[in-house]
């Protein structure tokens, strides 16, 4: 007997009412002729979308496993040409307070971010009648930002039309999948109506691996001749990034998206390590937006902070092999889960390495590191060798019985709920990441002082650590306790040591 005779059977024996509910329940499939004509895709190269609601900071989870942290949208404006394959999209935006999570003040964040074909760059958002900022390339950015042009409905169709798209008919509607240049796949769902209701797409991370990124779109209305949704929502990570009500919608507008001279003539920089000897055995690893910390042990190393990217992992190991050659990295010590500063962490797997983290982010690293890697390949993935974790909470040391390494828990921070500082007692040198960035030499510290910072120098004075320097994985500059406090401020010092 076939599975689809036993289907059918199984169908007659039901009551009538209910085979009526799910007969009820199929959506009729559509062509994409018809969505193209519904949507007027084919007619619409361009499109301009104004809005308000929520962006969300991707990665930066106040906590293992928790949703992205979100900010209130005053302006969204979104500009996409999809005959050039550009777009440009404006944002203002503010955090929103967690209640019971202390942050700093919530101020106005404008961006200004373009892509066109393979360039992708960001404006600094110049005021009012001020020449506009330079170009800054973005090309981390590109894959994303391509992705979100086809994410839309008029965009979705169009690139299905051009790619020789398939369709399948399911229950929810009518299944759209294609490429685009043979590497980004797309899935989309059209309604009986031709609406496009769902796009995914999926894109790599270096933490994630290939990452799902998920745009609903619901309430489709008129706005001048043109079926759009008045709201979208996109999902990352599992977790949404953008919650939008759509308030306005231009067809077809005048749009110049040209890519600037200077973002057409950047090359990717390389990735540089910069060795700054700290002490006997302690080198702060430099060269870029985020640091690393190498320390000596008698018969191996250990590495403090694996952030970004595979690349700045590899620059890092290849500099550790320079400073002391023939020492393996046996430990790598993760201060927080937090994606700029995981991103690395396998290559150092792979490299042989233990992961020393809080007791919290082991779960979150193993399960997003079980995700398929088929976009980008890493070495880990390519390897198979297994990840090994050394958790704590509270207070950890690593020693080789002649250096010790204090790894403590950083407590009440509202930075992240899973948060560590590396402290080394012999040589009074504190390492941590984004509670305190230190400000450049002779530059004004800002004011009012971070809680963050407040609450770094509090944990200091409960740890009792007898601190001289400061190694910031982030800034221009290790410093000493009293750029500490200067940061911190006499009342906030004051209060902190009663």
């Amino acid at each position: 007997m076939t599975d689809k005779l036993i289907r059918v059977l199984r169908l007659a024996a039901l009551p009538a009412g209910v085979f009526t509910l799910i007969s009820c329940a199929s959506v009729q499939p559509v062509s994409l002729a018809v969505s193209a004509e519904a949507l007027k895709a084919s007619d619409t190269p361009a499109i301009s979308v104004d809005g308000t609601g929520r962006w969300f900071q991707f990665g930066q989870a106040p906590a293992p496993g928790a949703a992205w942290p979100a900010f209130a949208v005053s302006r969204f404006h979104a500009d996409i040409d999809y005959a050039t394959q550009a777009a440009r999209v404006q944002i203002t935006r503010r955090q929103i307070n967690e209640p019971g999570r202390e942050r700093p003040a919530a101020v106005d964040q404008s961006v200004d971010q373009y892509v066109v074909g393979n360039q992708a760059w960001n404006r600094a958002v110049a005021p009012t009648g001020a020449p506009a900022a330079p170009a800054t390339a973005q090309p981390a950015a590109v894959e994303e930002r391509a992705a979100e042009i086809w994410a839309t409905p008029q965009g979705f169709v169009r690139a299905a039309l051009a790619n020789q798209a398939s369709t399948r008919a399911t229950r929810d509607g009518t299944e759209v999948s294609f490429s685009v240049g043979g590497k980004a796949r797309y899935v989309g769902l059209l309604n009986g109506r031709g609406q496009v209701e769902r796009v995914q797409t999926w894109i790599d991370n270096p933490v994630l691996g290939d990452t799902l990124v998920e745009t609903l779109f619901s309430d489709y209305q008129d706005f001048g001749g043109l079926q759009f949704p008045a709201h979208i929502v996109r999902s990352e990570g599992g977790f949404p990034v953008l919650d939008i009500q759509v308030s306005t919608v231009q067809r077809n507008p005048a749009l110049d998206l040209a890519v600037p001279a200077e973002v057409a003539a950047a090359r990717p920089p390389a990735v540089t390590v910069t060795s700054n000897k700290l002490a006997d055995g302690v080198y702060y690893l430099t060269g870029g937006t985020h640091h690393s910390v190498l320390i000596e042990q008698r018969d191996h190393l250990v590495l403090v902070e694996a952030p970004l990217n595979e690349a700045r992992s590899l620059a890092v190991i290849a500099k550790a092999r320079e400073i002391a050659p023939g020492k393996p990295i046996k430990y790598v010590v993760n201060t927080h889960v937090h994606f700029d500063h995981s991103g690395g962490l396998r290559t150092l797997v792979d490299e042989g390495a233990t992961v020393v983290t809080l007791a919290a982010n082991k779960p979150y690293l193993e399960a997003a590191w079980a995700a398929p890697r088929t976009l980008n390949p890493d070495r880990l993935s390519t390897s198979g060798k297994p990840a090994r974790f050394e958790t704590f909470s509270g207070k950890h040391v690593l020693t080789d019985g002649q250096r010790a390494i204090e790894i403590d828990e950083i407590a009440g921070n509202g930075h992240n709920d899973a948060f560590a500082l590396v402290y080394l007692p012999a040589e009074k040198i504190l390492v941590e990441a984004d509670a305190y960035t230190p400000a450049a030499a002779n530059a004004p510290v800002p004011a009012p002082a971070s809680p963050y910072t407040v609450n770094l120098y509090q944990n200091i004075l409960r740890l009792k650590l007898d601190v001289t320097q400061i190694a910031a994985l982030h800034g221009p500059r290790a410093v000493t306790l009293a750029d500490l406090r200067t940061a911190v401020g006499p009342a906030a010092a004051t209060t902190a040591q009663r």
